[in-house]
């Protein structure tokens, strides 16, 4: 699969098989996400992955009760807990250097932006789950205070084939030339 395709169609995947995704597919998926950039190299991201069925249980219960991700995340094989090191990323010598305090989140975004194009590559689905409680989780996976759950992403074999994607803005809607609202294309 090149890079185009999977980028095109790649889906958020809610609902898994029982099929068991192996650790060496998630070694290639963790692989991938450790090569995404990051500020100042600072490579600030942790990936706890979860395959104990009680644990699993115990994170999914976490999420908010409306998340449209509960019910399949419970049958996904396993779950990639996105996870940064906070006051590093954006920080040198201790003191923040950049307008936005949290600039891990941008870094473990690119990683996870990664990870799930691997995933998809491999024939494998996943979601990006971050309506949930975050401080609760941190606690089931013995996260140390210094660090801060982001997400949870569901891994595992999709139930349903790949579906058509949602509509997609025009790029002239929100691509500009030298300042705001100077179109950079026209319709």
């Amino acid at each position: 699969m090149n890079l185009d395709e999977a980028i095109l169609k790649r889906r958020s995947v809610r609902k898994f098989t029982d099929e068991e995704v192996n650790d060496s597919d998630i070694k290639k998926i963790l692989e991938t996400a450790s090569w995404a950039p990051s500020w100042a190299n600072t490579q600030v991201w942790e990936f706890v992955v979860v395959r104990d069925k009680e644990k699993i249980e115990k994170v999914v219960n976490t999420f908010s009760e409306k998340n449209p991700a509960y019910n399949g995340a419970l049958k996904s094989s396993a779950l990639i807990v996105a996870c940064a090191q906070k006051g590093i990323s954006g920080n040198k010598g201790g003191k923040e250097v950049t307008k936005f305090s949290n600039w891990f989140m941008f870094d473990l975004g690119l990683a996870c932006q990664n990870l799930c194009l691997k995933a998809h590559s491999l024939g494998l689905g996943t979601v990006i789950v971050s309506l949930m409680d975050h401080a609760q989780c941190q606690k089931i996976i013995e996260l140390p205070e210094n660090y801060e759950v982001v997400a949870v992403i569901p891994l595992g074999k999709p139930l349903v084939p790949d579906k058509n994607p949602p509509p997609r803005k025009e790029l002239a809607s929100f691509t500009h030339l030298n300042k705001f609202n100077n179109p950079f294309l026209q319709n």
